[in-house]
């Protein structure tokens, strides 16, 4: 089971992402941890899949049914993610928690057939318009960190990685920097909603034609719920086309859509997003595009 459970290319990134002093413990301990789990919910492994932070194992669940079983090494993070997924109880278009064992860092969710990414798709605009108006349909509840904690994160990781990578000679610590406040100041105003905080189409799955697309792994927070539109506007930027089109193919599905907000957001990322493409020596128009608009 452990050869199935964890690999050393998933040492090695829960190792960068915690430590070796906590990744390793973690990970030497996991097939006891999924077998008191599964034995605790009824759950056959059918599939161990990479994560940044932690593991996440398709399963059989008692019924027959997929069931998602999310580990990680840090049980705050289980503990958040949870705390975003139970405001969004009852969304169609958010995954839904099944059960949780938050001391051991494992949340149960349900499974979604067919679970293909958008990555790499036709984005359906109508549909990612009714995701949007749901995830910030909610109250926020009071146990959620304001955004401006999450965009601090995202903006130490990128600092963190910049010295010595590809990146560097585009992503400088002063572009970077004055990114930086642009996004504490967008995020310290503007309107209040839930914000999933990490909605690339990655993270939106297939649920199949009567359910549509849904939301999984979010990364929540309470804030302007336009953080949440950068990386669907990016999309048709990287195809050649420009934010406004991206906005105006929104717009029609997604009511009180504010462009300048969503431009000034889209503009404040910039470097972030264009971060993972450098990194993997991708010097495209694309991230040419994204450094002038951070500029």
């Amino acid at each position: 089971m452990a050869a199935v459970l964890i690999d050393d290319a998933a040492r090695a990134r829960l190792a960068a992402r915690f430590g070796a002093d906590v990744a390793e413990p973690w990970c030497d301990a996991l097939p006891d941890l999924v077998a008191r789990l599964t034995a605790k919910w009824n759950l056959e492994v059918r599939e161990a899949r990479p994560g940044n932070t932690g593991r996440t194992l398709l399963c059989t669940g008692p019924e027959g049914d997929l069931q998602v079983l999310k580990l990680t090494p840090d049980p705050d993070i289980a503990r958040l993610e949870f705390a975003g997924l139970r405001a969004w109880t009852g969304c169609p278009r958010v995954v839904q928690v099944l059960d949780t064992d938050l001391d051991a860092g494992a949340i149960l969710l349900e499974g979604l057939v067919p679970g293909t990414e958008l990555r790499g798709r036709d984005v359906p605009w109508p549909e990612i318009g009714a995701l949007l108006s749901e995830l910030r349909s909610v109250a926020p509840p009071a146990d959620l960190p304001p955004l401006t904690d999450r965009v601090t994160f995202m903006f130490d990781i990128t600092e963190r990685n910049l010295p010595g990578s590809p990146v560097e000679p585009y992503v400088t610590p002063g572009l970077l920097a004055r990114a930086r406040d642009r996004a504490l100041a967008l995020a310290a105003d503007g309107p209040v909603a839930v914000v999933h905080g990490d909605l690339h189409p990655g993270n939106v799955l297939d649920a199949g034609p009567r359910r549509g697309v849904v939301a999984i792994d979010p990364r929540p927070s309470v804030g302007d719920p336009a953080f949440d539109l950068a990386d669907w506007l990016y999309l048709p930027l990287a195809a050649g086309g420009t934010l406004d089109d991206g906005i105006e193919a929104l717009r029609p599905h997604l009511p009180g859509l504010d462009p300048d907000r969503a431009r000034a957001w889209c503009a404040a990322l910039a470097p972030l997003a264009a971060h993972a493409p450098l990194r993997r020596g991708e010097h495209t128009p694309f991230t040419d595009a994204l450094l002038e608009m951070a500029r």
